[in-house]
């Protein structure tokens, strides 16, 4: 079903650090996990692994530029002023590129997902420095692609018609994620947490072969909360 990667990239950094730090004990070398931007990495590399797992989309782009960004504005090699007036003119041209090669984008999303859940194509939610609400209408729902950077979003599906599995993908970056499921699916959750958690409180359907709803999150500093 769904790519273990983000798992394995970041089951790998935390065993990279842990061998760089016992390398200070033995004087092998000098390692300082802090320096001036380190904070950066908790947005770049979510959506990196988010780009490298599912494609370009909108949401992961501009993490992933944003967080550049900011890295290169806490090392002094952009002026921080730049930064902060180039931040909302790249969110609107990928927003515009987006709009313009929506199709193209559509068929390289998710393309490392069993594509035998959910062949029609998802929906994407972005949340950077806001909040969002969405009451998904009485329609099918093919499932989505969520991203939360220091915003919230909630995604009411209790409308939703769900006769599938379907796939949700979520990172939260300092933010927080709340999906509000039907009575008639059931919901489960694989999660990377880094100083954040998810959360399953939907309750179980009893209904033999119901839906399930698949959620795989990424919650740094963040969270997420199924209801």
């Amino acid at each position: 079903m769904r790519s273990k990667f983000s798992n394995v990239v970041w089951g790998f950094i935390f065993i990279i650090i842990g061998i760089l730090y016992a390398g200070n004990t033995f004087n092998l070398w000098d390692f300082k996990l802090f320096f001036d931007g380190w904070w950066t990495l908790f947005i770049i590399i979510p959506c990196l692994i988010g780009i490298v797992e599912n494609g370009f989309s909108t949401g992961n782009t501009v993490g992933l530029i944003i967080g550049i960004l900011l890295l290169l504005s806490s090392q002094g090699i952009v002026n921080s002023r730049i930064i902060s007036k180039l931040i909302v003119p790249v969110i609107f041209i990928l927003i515009g590129i987006k709009i313009v090669f929506k199709d193209s984008f559509n068929k390289t999303m998710y393309k490392s997902i069993d594509m035998n859940i959910n062949r029609e194509s998802r929906l994407e939610y972005t949340a950077i420095l806001s909040s969002q609400k969405d009451m998904y209408p009485n329609e099918q729902f093919y499932g989505a692609s969520i991203l939360a950077i220091l915003g919230e979003i909630e995604l009411n599906l209790m409308n939703a018609r769900i006769n599938e599995d379907v796939v949700i993908n979520s990172t939260s970056i300092f933010g927080g994620v709340d999906i509000i499921v039907p009575s008639n699916v059931n919901v489960k959750i694989s999660s990377v947490p880094i100083f954040g958690g998810a959360s399953n409180k939907a309750r179980p359907c009893m209904t033999a072969n119901a839906p399930i709803i698949y959620i795989n999150a990424t919650c740094i500093f963040g969270g997420l909360d199924s209801k």
